[in-house]
């Protein structure tokens, strides 16, 4: 692989690689030692489970919606600032800065502690290292994305890794996408990005006029009509390598093809 179509892929990282969203879930919800944020609001803080559960499921609408310009606030302060409002609009009163920390510590600490890279996973990243250039590409603050990377110890299996913190734009500026062609040397035409979101993976891939794109869609939901179109749909990203053989097969064939008609002539 590689020879005459792709030689390198860029993998996002949140929900593509590693599923954050359910990490932020079992940060929330699950009760093991030591003590996950819904059981330390009621034990420790003696809230009620309805009062605990309430404000952590405002913290999460808060995330979703959540726009960061690390300009203006570091994403610490910000997400302090989400626990803080959460806990004031579910129980009134003052502003109780110190528990909204200990709440938002207590939950970055426990969600660190649920990212991994699937056994899996790694072993289709290092097979796919034997012939093409791996590139980890994930839009975020930079000090939240370098400590998931950390923390999933996700590092050994990538050339090279770019957090859109780091850089001028993010997906799906074309501008990330080429930088990170310089990074690998290589051309746009010979790289796939796979990723979860159609609005920065798959745009921003379409953007940059890579080879080609790949949504991973777990839930298999139909796009809506004004959405970006993938040129491949997988369920899983242990997917991708049958992706790739099958891009490479059509690649040789239509040399093949190519070849016949000049001879042909």
């Amino acid at each position: 692989m590689g020879l005459h179509g792709v030689k390198a892929v860029f993998f996002d990282l949140d929900n593509t690689l590693i599923d954050t969203a359910a990490a932020g879930r079992r940060a929330i919800e699950e009760p093991p030692r030591p003590l996950q944020v819904i059981s330390a609001l009621q034990s420790k803080h003696h809230y009620g489970e309805g009062e605990a559960r309430a404000i952590c499921d405002k913290v999460q609408a808060k995330l979703l919606k959540e726009c960061h310009d690390p300009a203006k606030m570091c994403i610490t302060d910000l997400r302090i600032s989400h626990w803080e409002e959460a806990i004031q609009e579910t129980i009134g009163g003052e502003a109780k800065r110190d528990l909204a920390a200990e709440c938002y510590y207590l939950w970055k600490t426990t969600r660190l502690q649920h990212l991994t890279l699937a056994e899996d996973t790694r072993a289709m990243l290092t097979e796919l290292r034997k012939g093409l250039r791996l590139l980890l590409l994930t839009n975020g603050d930079r000090q939240t994305q370098r400590e998931k990377i950390e923390a999933c110890a996700c590092q050994p299996y990538f050339d090279a890794i770019v957090v859109g913190g780091e850089q001028k734009e993010e997906k799906p500026a074309p501008s990330i996408f080429h930088y990170c062609c310089d990074l690998l040397g290589v051309q746009p035409a010979e790289c796939v990005m796979v990723g979860d979101s159609l609005d920065t993976d798959i745009q921003g891939g379409l953007n940059a006029g890579l080879k080609a794109t790949v949504w991973l869609n777990k839930a298999m939901t139909a796009p809506v009509d004004t959405a970006p179109v993938p040129h491949y749909i997988i369920s899983s990203v242990l997917d991708l390598p049958a992706v790739l053989e099958r891009m490479e097969h059509n690649i040789n064939a239509k040399l093949e093809t190519d070849h016949m008609a000049s001879s042909d002539e």
